[in-house]
């Protein structure tokens, strides 16, 4: 049974505030205490209880932050490299105990992985206002910030460049057509990555022609052999391995992601990465193979279209499904009207089948004559020619 921290924690309005006067985000103050976003959110709301010893460190986190002077917040907003170089100082103060997690077991915790490389989408909520934003301006922000990692990951799923940066297109295309449901997800930017990969691992862009050849690998030896294991492994745990190993999310994360039990999902990566240690031994180390991941996808350079390219693309694919709808209900009228016009107005019952009548023989079908018949055509044919003038009559 757990317990409730013996250090005092402030009421659930005072514990935001405690955080942002250290110029912490919720991602690296989860990261420090060890447990995910999404509980942090719920501590500072006031919806659950820290409790434990993650509840006391993060009690005695808050109460430092008191006493502790405010480190100067940045001055503008956070761009996506200034939000990794912060991810990674903090990733490498408590590199030992990552290091020593990651030995034990396969399930390591959300404060060694959650956010390493990956652009946080709670990093612009908390810097620019959504409310103050037009949703154009906060899809726009949205696409600038996720896009160049997502093409990226999409690239290590699939091993197409241009199959990237159309599955991430396609989902941005989708979340702006619902717009409304993707800005009050709890997570916009997990929203965009799932449709991402559920369009870069669908199974039929095998049969499109320009899929059919495989693309030129990359140019570097280990970065081929890493390519050409990934792309080996079944599609489920491939998907895994980028969510936990290159995306950093956490072991129940994942599974969520994934739409998996998480027992399900920990089989999957321990077979994804028992096949790359077989295949590649120096990879055994996770530090190792999500820094090679990293190298794998920044040596493409891939770069993904403009928002505003996207919106409109967006737009004219629901314009022109609503034009075929349109046209295919007017087509569907006019069928129907014309089979009014053109439909009988009584009923005509069917004509019955005839009745053989007794004692009268059957017709018989003209056909080829026997051999008795040619012969008798034969004898009457003589007949009349031979037979006695005829006779004409004589007046008197």
């Amino acid at each position: 049974m757990t317990q409730s921290p013996a250090t005092p924690l402030p009421p659930p309005g005072e514990r935001r505030r405690l955080r942002e006067s250290r110029s912490l985000t919720q991602a690296q103050l989860a990261r420090r205490v060890g447990v995910s976003r999404e509980t942090v959110r719920a501590w500072e709301s006031g919806r659950t209880a820290p409790r434990g010893r993650k509840g006391e460190a993060y009690a005695k986190l808050l109460i430092t932050a008191t006493t502790a002077p405010a480190k100067p917040g940045p001055t503008g907003p956070l761009t996506p490299t200034e939000t990794t170089r912060s991810a990674d100082s903090a990733d490498s103060a408590e590199s030992p105990e990552i290091s020593r997690r990651s030995a034990e077991s396969p399930t390591r915790s959300a404060a060694g992985r959650a956010g390493r490389g990956q652009p946080s989408w709670s990093v612009l909520e908390e810097v620019a206002d959504p409310a103050a934003l037009t949703p154009a301006q906060a899809f726009d922000a949205l696409y600038a910030f996720c896009a160049p990692a997502l093409v990226r990951q999409t690239y290590l799923l699939s091993g197409r460049r241009d199959l990237a940066r159309e599955s991430v297109e396609r989902a941005f295309q989708l979340a702006w057509e619902r717009w409304p449901e993707v800005a009050r997800d709890r997570d916009p930017a997990g929203w965009v990555r799932a449709a991402s990969y559920e369009w870069a691992l669908a199974p039929w862009h095998r049969f499109r022609p320009r899929y059919r050849h495989p693309e030129p690998p990359p140019s570097q030896p280990f970065d081929r052999a890493l390519l050409d294991v990934l792309l080996h492994l079944p599609p489920p745990h491939r998907r895994a391995l980028v969510l936990y190993d290159g995306v950093g999310l956490d072991l129940p994360e994942t599974a969520a992601e994934t739409e998996a039990s998480t027992p399900a999902t920990a089989n999957r990566l321990l077979h994804a990465h028992a096949t790359l240690a077989a295949r590649l031994p120096e990879l055994s180390d996770p530090l190792v193979l999500h820094r090679r991941l990293a190298e794998l996808a920044a040596t493409e350079h891939l770069r993904s279209a403009k928002p505003p390219e996207v919106r409109d693309g967006s737009e004219r694919r629901a314009r022109f499904r609503t034009r075929a709808a349109v046209a295919f209900t007017v087509a569907l009228i006019g069928a129907t009207a014309l089979t009014l016009c053109t439909a009988p107005t009584r009923y005509d019952p069917p004509v019955p089948p005839g009745e053989t009548v007794r004692g009268v023989p059957p017709r018989v079908a003209p056909g080829p004559l026997s051999g008795k018949e040619r012969e008798l055509r034969t004898k009457l044919r003589e007949e009349l020619l031979h037979g006695p003038e005829r006779l004409a009559p004589q007046s008197r």
